[in-house]
């Protein structure tokens, strides 16, 4: 008998079926991709061409990247040939810049306009570039300073000048990719400036013969101090540092940051330049950058990340207790960098022994605290009670409620009690905090200040007040950036601590508690 065909032929069709079921899945997954892909690409591209439009023209400061900047792989191996570089750098930045635009077609008050009140190049010195400033006689120490991201030299000048006072060699470092043009922050590198930073630190040595050296680093040039730091405990090549001075340090900055570089990299993949600027704004202020590129911020992070592995390697191995002492000054509130991974991400991770975090708290007075948007206070408190590595800590804050005078509130790193004592500050009426951009600055600073100083130059810009009101939308200054402080009320005892600092080569006031040494704390400061 015959055997029945029935259960081969239904194979055959199920096979056909699977068969036909898979190459239709495979290719409805292939449309959905190609969908997606293209669909994706469109929209990308609408969303570039939406955000370009938004944005402010680009002149020819923003698009003309300049030959002469100095590169880690530009083959310079002096500071010497740093400086020459950087003098042909200038003249370059006249010639393409300065000269390549009519003064009838620029704004009045615009530092590429030749003789305008924004024209850094009409004062008697041009504190965009890199300065130094050695003593008469044999130098007791040596200084570094290092400027943040898309600023100048001049943002650290009134430091280096009491420093140079006190008998400091000071060398006042122009990092790549600034004190030119905005486009410089285009392609520059972080390992540009770490390179600069090294030649620069040579140089101070050789030049202070073997004296004590310090770096004082403001914003990103905190994050730089800190890196070369790192990198001389693993290089013994590098010149040694003794002591660091941070002036809100990028140790931190926001995560919106990382994902900003993603704009950057659409705007070059659809030829939308416009998309490589986090902000395309009137270059109205001589030694700072008011555009900013993505790839600047983007720098910034990948310097935090790689502070945070050598920290988290040498840690492992034991190796930070060589780290020299570090005094920092950051206020509670920051809108550039995070507070809190600087207490996390470095003063937590060191040794105890020669930290030391100064604290500026909010004005709370008025009422204040029930229009924060977020209080840190207890964040920051949590963060600095928890800290594995406890570490000296200065707040200065309200004396009381209803006070604007400030009470100095000293915690010992081995938490053995409060001291308080009177700092002789108080706030002034109408600001409620600082600022990340205020701290380095003087009250009567000639650009930044509220008020002129007496013996400044009568031709200088002074932005530092700046609050004009009106209608909205009307000025090319935007309000924020009008309201935003932009000098320190507390300056003189920033200046202060940090001159002690330097000339004690990196020992802390408040020591009779954190060694057991007989040095006198600063009561009556």
């Amino acid at each position: 008998m015959a055997s029945d065909p029935t259960p081969f032929h239904r194979a055959a069709v199920w096979s056909r079926r699977f068969a036909w079921l898979l190459l239709t899945t495979v290719g409805r997954i292939l449309a959905a991709v190609l969908f997606l892909v293209f669909g994706g690409a469109i929209l990308l591209a609408i969303v570039g061409f939406v955000l370009a439009k938004r944005r402010g023209q680009l002149s020819v400061w923003h698009t003309t990247v300049l030959e002469e900047e100095f590169t880690a792989a530009c083959g310079d191996t002096s500071f010497a040939d740093y400086l020459d570089r950087e003098e042909r750098l200038f003249a370059e930045l006249d010639r393409r810049i300065y000269r390549a635009v009519e003064p009838e077609a620029l704004q009045a008050i615009q530092r590429y306009r030749k003789g305008g009140p924004a024209d850094p190049t009409g004062y008697a010195k041009n504190w965009n570039r890199t300065f130094e400033l050695k003593p008469e006689g044999s130098p007791r120490r040596g200084v570094l300073l290092l400027h943040g991201m898309s600023d100048s030299p001049y943002s650290l000048r009134a430091i280096g000048e009491r420093l140079h006072r006190e008998g400091a060699h000071v060398v006042g470092l122009r990092l790549p990719g600034h004190g030119t043009a905005p486009s410089g922050l285009l392609g520059v590198h972080r390992r540009d400036m770490a390179t600069a930073v090294a030649l620069a630190m040579r140089h101070l040595c050789e030049a202070v013969g073997g004296r004590p050296v310090h770096l004082v680093g403001y914003s990103n040039g905190g994050a730089l101090a800190v890196h070369y730091a790192l990198r001389r405990m693993e290089d013994a090549s590098l010149p040694a540092v003794d002591g660091i001075v941070l002036i809100s340090p990028a140790i931190g900055v926001s995560t919106m940051v990382g994902l900003t570089v993603w704009q950057g990299r659409l705007g070059h993949w659809l030829g939308i330049h416009k998309l490589e600027w986090n902000s395309i704004a009137a270059e109205y202020d001589p030694y700072k950058y008011n555009s900013f590129a993505v790839n600047a911020g983007d720098q910034v992070r990948r310097l935090t990340v790689e502070i945070g592995r050598r920290l988290d390697r040498l840690a492992g191995a034991g190796g930070l207790g060589e780290f020299p002492p570090v005094l920092a000054f950051q206020s509670a509130v920051d809108a550039t960098v995070s507070t809190p991974a600087l207490i996390e991400g470095l003063f937590s991770k060191l040794p105890a022994a020669g930290r030391e975090l100064v604290l500026f708290d909010l004005n709370r007075v008025g009422r204040v605290e029930e229009f924060l948007a977020r209080d840190p206070k207890r964040e920051l408190t949590d963060l600095v009670l928890s800290s594995d590595h406890p570490f000296a800590v200065t707040v200065l804050a309200n004396r009381d409620a209803a006070s604007l005078a400030l009470e100095q509130r000293h915690y010992p790193s081995d938490r053995s009690g409060r001291q308080d004592s009177d700092p002789g500050l108080a706030w002034p009426e109408g600001v409620y905090s600082l600022s990340h951009v205020s701290l380095p600055f003087s009250p009567d600073d000639p650009v930044y200040g509220r008020k002129a100083a007496p013996d400044r130059e009568d031709r200088w810009f002074q932005i530092g007040n700046v609050a004009l009101r009106g209608e909205k939308g009307v000025l090319r200054i935007p309000a924020a950036d009008q309201l935003r402080l932009r000098w320190n009320p507390f300056y003189p005892w920033l200046e202060d601590r940090v001159a002690a600092f330097v000339s004690g080569n990196g020992r802390l006031l408040h020591t009779h508690r954190e060694d057991g040494g007989g040095a006198e704390s600063n009561k009556t400061r």
